[in-house]
């Protein structure tokens, strides 16, 4: 059995709808699909979701917004005229424009579009619907309740051997909708497959699975064949995108692996994500390399602070109290360094110091701003000799400096830090050095 999920490039329009189901009748395995709001058709389009927000914002600011629901209204029109679908969808829209006038949320705005999509796609498949809000619980905070969550979707859909579940929201407690962050559709997704103990989760997006590196940085980055979740985590986190991070641990934790497929490219078999490499014997002795800008290090000096019991959680109790988190913590004897992400920082920097100065009256405290984080990873690390030395001498023949590193306990990543101006760099020479020999 495979859930499918589609996102919003993969049912822009009529001609993509037509792909989707040609994608679902090439395999009867795929039984369930979850499918995202329509997405851009091109440069200057704008997305359903982006256009519902719009109009929860005027409604908000009690200004007319009815001229951009008919914009909506006409983009489904349109897909479903084109797809021979008799729907005009006057009740759906009436619907919501009520609500908007009551004073509906934004998360109840913003999940439209994956509704009346998941009710249009039905209709084109000619499945069941099964509205999200019946088996996708959240408490009254807006945190996903993910056992209860699992436990009705199992019993719903165990009796429905084909249904279309639309991503991306689901409805609390007081049956109030709730909405996951951007790209939530992905865990939507991942938590049907777990209900139904579906044998693969597939991915359907734009792109064709994860490449090496970014394809801006190196525009002939090879494709991932296989990676594990573990990896693709640490790839995640770090800035690769083409998966929602939180999208992995419903599947991971049943085991279930995930498929990146291309919607526009459905023979290519894209990368497959599983709980555990097995025995195979990786290509290269890195997976990927990932990063992101962003971020600075705060230095705090103190002679003898190793034998000061409490120094290291008082000053993190410091970036607590003002909510930061903290990335990384490279240490020494007599130096203790917190890597945060430099917009945190900023809100509540002078605070933050005076605070680290109160709670540990340190030698020195500085900020040295502007640094990028790059994470190498990859399973074939760890039985590799001199992996760190290839990597740091890559960088250092092309002249950049390092000013951070970290290696997980692991030694499945990586992390260094190098100035921001320095990031693209860093990346193309470690790519150099690990997949161009």
């Amino acid at each position: 059995m495979i859930v499918t999920k589609f996102g919003g490039s993969s049912l822009a329009d009529a001609d993509q709808f037509k792909k989707v189901k040609e994608i679902i009748q090439m395999d009867s395995d795929r039984k369930y699909i979850v499918p995202s709001a329509p997405g851009k058709r091109g440069p200057g389009d704008d997305k359903i979701t982006d256009l519902l927000y719009a109009c929860h914002q005027a409604a908000a600011n009690g200004k007319a917004f009815r001229h951009i629901l008919e914009r909506i209204r006409a983009r489904y029109i349109e897909i479903a005229d084109e797809l021979n679908i008799n729907w005009d969808f006057s009740e759906e829209f009436t619907e919501i424009e009520q609500a908007l006038k009551a004073g509906a949320s934004r998360e109840y705005a913003a999940s439209r579009g994956e509704y009346l999509n998941g009710r249009l796609l039905a209709r084109y498949l000619d499945i069941p619907f099964v509205d999200a809000a019946r088996v996708v619980l959240f408490n009254e905070d807006g945190r996903l309740m993910e056992e209860e969550t699992n436990q009705l979707m199992a019993d719903l859909l165990r009796g429905l051997p084909r249904a279309v579940i639309p991503g991306f929201y689901g409805a609390d407690t007081t049956g109030a909708i709730r909405t996951f962050s951007r790209g939530g559709s992905d865990v939507s997704g991942a938590l049907v497959a777990r209900a139904v103990n579906a044998d693969v989760y597939e991915n359907w997006t734009d792109v064709t699975g994860f490449r090496m590196a970014d394809p801006r940085i190196v525009p002939d980055a090879q494709f991932i064949a296989n990676i594990t979740y573990r990896e693709l985590r640490e790839l995640s986190y770090m800035g690769a995108t083409v998966l929602h991070e939180d999208a992995v641990f419903p599947v991971r934790k049943a085991g279930i692996p995930t498929n990146i497929r291309n919607t526009n490219d459905p023979k290519h078999p894209g990368t497959m994500i599983r709980a555990s490499a097995g025995q195979d014997d990786p290509a290269h002795v890195i997976t990927g390399i990932a990063g992101r800008k962003g971020f600075c290090i705060v230095s705090i000096e103190k002679d003898m602070m190793n034998a000061e019991l409490g120094f290291g959680r008082r000053v993190l109790q410091a970036f607590e109290e003002f909510h930061i988190n903290f990335e990384h913590l490279p240490t020494g004897i007599d130096t203790m360094c917190v890597v945060v992400h430099e917009n945190e920082l900023n809100t509540h920097r002078e605070a933050v110091i005076r605070r680290i100065c109160e709670l540990v009256d340190p030698d020195q405290v500085t900020v040295h701003e502007h640094l990028a984080l790059i994470a190498t990873v990859g399973r074939g690390m760890v039985r590799n000799f001199g992996t760190a030395a290839r990597l740091f001498t890559a960088i250092s023949s092309q002249g950049i400096s390092i000013r951070t590193i970290d290696q997980g306990s692991s030694e499945l990543n990586i992390i260094v830090g190098v100035d921001e101006d320095d990031f693209e760099g860093a990346v193309k020479a470690i790519y150099d050095t690990f997949v161009r020999i």
